[in-house]
């Protein structure tokens, strides 16, 4: 049986996905603290990881390379509520087998537990041969910036040469769709 440990921070989306994951044949444990999350590993021995990109205070990127060193052969599928290609990229290079955006459903969840490297490389290596949308690049660009300045608003908007409220206004608005994505 595939055991799946979930580090979430959200009681309620926790329990959910363990239910939901539960009725497709894995043996579920939960964990909501980043700094408990590699003793629970440890313990649990998962062959399969949920990970929020936020657990509370802490980011969850952090987490990806002691897992990863910790368990290597585990399935690493990190979740946020903030995606953004920058954050996608940073955790895939950090050693996350994947990358979904809340709020996923059961089938794509699974797709993404399941899937084997070679089809995610070449899903990848067509969702980029396409080009991005002027917008698009613009809020991909704030993202990267920001992640290289530790999300700290002011120092981003200086780099990228705008006002600060100018800058969150534009972190407030969602990611531009693509047309890829149609």
């Amino acid at each position: 049986m595939n055991k799946l440990l979930i580090i979430e921070d959200d009681a309620a989306l926790s329990a959910a996905l363990a239910r939901r994951l539960t009725k497709q044949g894995f043996e579920c444990a939960q964990c909501d603290d980043a700094s408990e999350s590699l003793l629970m590993a440890r313990q649990f021995n998962p062959s399969h990881i949920l990970l929020d990109m936020k657990i509370a205070d802490q980011n969850g990127l952090k987490l990806i390379k002691p897992l990863r060193l910790l368990l290597p052969k585990v399935k690493l599928v990190l979740l946020t509520g903030y995606a953004s290609i920058a954050t996608a990229v940073e955790a895939i290079r950090l050693g996350a087998d994947n990358y979904l955006a809340k709020p996923v459903d059961t089938q794509t969840l699974m797709n993404a537990l399941n899937a084997q490297i070679e089809d995610e490389d070449r899903a990848q290596t067509e969702f980029t041969e396409q080009p991005l949308s002027p917008k698009r690049l613009e809020w991909e660009h704030i993202q990267q910036v920001l992640v290289n300045n530790n999300g700290n608003i002011s120092e981003t908007a200086r780099v990228l040469g705008m006002h600060r409220r100018t800058l969150q206004r534009k972190l407030l608005k969602k990611p531009v769709a693509d047309n890829r994505c149609a």
